[in-house]
């Protein structure tokens, strides 16, 4: 009687799946937030090689991944179908009425700037930053508390990750394409009618409003994944 060794059971049988090599830093480094082409190359590559296997690994924690090839990044975001039991391992950002103003006057100004310019990057300093914000602002004797304001602002939405603050130069910033995932172009439409929005929330006492409140809900919709 033929007799077969377990070594070459082993061989015989198919071999079990495995994890493709380098997804688990692929995923990792989703976890850990946004991932630009023109941060890492090698891992950007991987990423575009492994995007369908990385979609299903995130599909079954609720997540879903966004892809953009031709603006060059990619995060992950709650699925809105995921099951309603899973826990929430993307959280919500709650935003100040004034981050959610900041947040659409850049992406309405990136908006423009594709249109008129061939180039991609748009770079912007505090002082145009707080030019495009002050139009928008009731006026106030008080310039050193708007000025501190504006900066705190600005480090928040550098905090998001939708401002890049460039090497080497104070005050100049990078305004991050990934805005235009995060603010689409059906809101970017209704720009105008919230516009009015925010002008009678500056005409009124001008309080913070988060993602809940009101009309202004709307607004806040930028920092949501």
């Amino acid at each position: 009687m033929t007799t077969i060794s377990l070594e070459e059971c082993g061989e015989l049988q198919e071999p079990a799946s495995r994890t493709p090599d380098g997804l688990p830093l692929v995923v990792t480094k989703l976890f850990k937030g946004v991932v630009y082409r023109d941060g890492d190359e090698r891992l950007w590559q991987r990423l575009m090689e492994l995007s369908a296997q990385t979609r299903d690994y995130v599909a079954v924690l609720g997540l879903e991944l966004v892809l953009d090839d031709a603006e060059g990044y990619a995060f992950l975001r709650s699925n809105p179908d995921a099951d309603a039991g899973l826990p929430r391992l993307i959280p919500r950002r709650q935003l100040t009425f004034h981050v959610s103003l900041l947040l659409a006057l850049l992406r309405a100004r990136l908006a423009e700037f594709d249109q008129q310019n061939s180039e991609t990057r748009l770079i912007m300093t505090s002082g145009q930053i707080g030019d495009m914000v002050s139009v928008f602002l009731p006026e106030s004797s008080n310039e050193a508390r708007i000025l501190d304001q504006l900066a705190s602002n600005i480090k928040k939405v550098t905090e998001l990750g939708f401002l890049r603050k460039l090497r080497g130069q104070d005050d100049t910033y990078e305004v991050a394409r990934i805005l235009k995932a995060y603010v689409d172009a059906q809101w970017l439409e209704e720009f105008d009618a919230r516009l009015a929005d925010y002008r009678a929330t500056l005409d009124g006492d001008g309080s913070a409003v988060g993602p809940s409140s009101g009309k202004s809900s709307k607004t806040a919709k930028a920092a949501t994944a």
